[in-house]
């Protein structure tokens, strides 16, 4: 029973990775998907049983969301660059201008 659920939540997992709307989330979704294959592999290797198994492929799936999530590369107009005042030197952060992106800065 714990095997058949297991196989359902890989097929839920799939079946909303295809509804992404936004890189992160397909990443995101993605990342889990791959993440719980991989994990439910290791789990059975390690553990030869269905719990580890079904423990494999949740620790999988965690991890495979995080590492997606933080590998998402962020747009250029939410990158934050830290500039300096030249007159009252105060340090503030503000969007990127296209002297970063060429490398004139």
């Amino acid at each position: 029973m714990t095997m058949s659920r297991a196989i359902a939540a890989i097929f839920v997992t799939a079946a909303l990775a295809g509804c992404a709307q936004t890189e992160a989330q397909q990443r995101t979704s993605t990342g889990a998907l791959l993440g719980a294959g991989a994990g439910a592999l290791a789990g059975q290797a390690i553990g030869g049983n269905t719990k580890s198994t079904v423990i494999g492929a949740g620790a999988g799936a965690l991890l495979g969301a995080v590492v997606g999530n933080a590998t998402t590369p962020q747009p250029r107009s939410e990158q934050l660059c830290r500039y300096q005042d030249r007159t009252s030197g105060r340090i503030y952060t503000a969007p990127c201008d296209d002297r970063y992106y060429n490398g004139d800065y």
